[in-house]
């Protein structure tokens, strides 16, 4: 079913097909729908009076918000989700549109989709959960809303993981995973905060109790999923900063590693120079000429020039072993 309905009290629950008879029938009416046709939000719109451009948002996925109208207040959150996506680096997050319509004693919700959060307290309605059933329709929203909430210090943990992973590769091997790796954990946590703050804003305009439909009893309860949300923007902060110095960490080995190669290079050229030169030197043949090289008709001319290479060679290893080069 795309649409259900059902009317609760503290007495218990009773289910309606029909929408205008449960939005009549005295007590707390919940309508969900998940993956309704436009028919049918157009239906849902009509019986509560819901505006349809409140519907499209709920559609289209604008970002968070709280915003009032004269009989309800129309609450738009995103629940989270970290999705590996075509390749082993690519993660991102995944979010999910649910449109929370509140009036005094009415709660409608929207979403493409069934929603997990939506989904626990609507069966905690159907088991008829005591302390659900006697508050009103402001105390179901706050149970869904925190529980979108919850959902997000998951996705925290999911990313703290690949940190952890992270800060672990880089000490280890400065490969081109490890990079993606990190690219991809920033990109996730910037996608987050872009997600945290306006639905932060949404939270506190609900916390303070701006909205009719929130009594004060209920504010408390908001209240406290503002703190989380606070929460979850200084995590957010505080993990970028991490993956901004794992990225850091990563440049540096390269650039170490980079240099230990310069290094030995040119530790390599400068044994390598005075050999040349020697070797270019007697490569040249001055047999006959008034500059003749007397070595040239030495006997033992090429195993001297060999020994004396040799001996050269050994004296820049001592150096360099001296200087702390090699």
């Amino acid at each position: 079913m795309t649409i259900r309905s059902v009317v609760y009290t503290s007495e218990g629950t009773t289910v309606h097909t029909d929408l205008q008879t449960a939005r009549d029938t005295p007590g707390t009416t919940w309508v969900r729908a998940s993956g309704a046709s436009p028919a049918e939000l157009d239906r849902v719109a009509e019986t509560f009076a819901i505006h349809p451009l409140s519907v499209e948002d709920v559609r289209n996925g604008v970002r968070p918000k709280t915003e009032e109208f004269d009989d309800h207040t129309f609450v738009l959150l995103k629940t989270a989700d970290l999705r590996r996506g075509e390749t082993t680096f690519d993660e991102e997050i995944r979010t999910e549109n649910v449109g929370l319509f509140v009036g005094d004693d009415w709660l409608v919700t929207l979403s493409t989709h069934d929603v997990p959060a939506v989904e626990r307290v609507w069966n905690m309605v159907e088991n008829e959960e005591g302390r659900l059933l006697r508050q009103g329709a402001d105390f179901a929203v706050y149970r869904i809303v925190d529980a979108i909430v919850d959902g997000y210090f998951d996705v925290l943990d999911d990313i703290e993981d690949q940190i952890e992973a992270v800060e672990e590769g880089v000490t280890t091997a400065a490969d081109i995973d490890t990079l993606e790796t990190i690219n991809n954990v920033r990109r996730e946590l910037l996608s987050f905060r872009k997600l945290l703050w306006p639905t932060r804003e949404a939270a506190a305009s609900l916390a303070r109790g701006d909205p009719d439909q929130i009594r004060e009893s209920s504010e408390k309860y908001f209240r406290d999923v503002y703190d989380h949300l606070v929460q979850l923007v200084d995590l957010t902060e505080t993990y970028r900063d991490l993956a901004s110095g794992a990225r850091d960490i990563y440049l540096n080995s390269l650039s170490l590693s980079t240099n230990e190669v310069m290094k030995r290079l040119t530790v390599v050229a400068t044994i390598v120079l005075p050999l040349t030169f020697v070797v270019g030197v007697y490569g040249m043949n001055f047999e006959g000429s008034r500059y003749n090289m007397p070595e040239l008709g030495w006997t033992f001319g090429y195993p001297a020039v060999m020994l004396g290479m040799l001996g050269v060679t050994l004296v820049l290893i001592a150096y360099f072993r001296e200087s702390g080069y090699v």
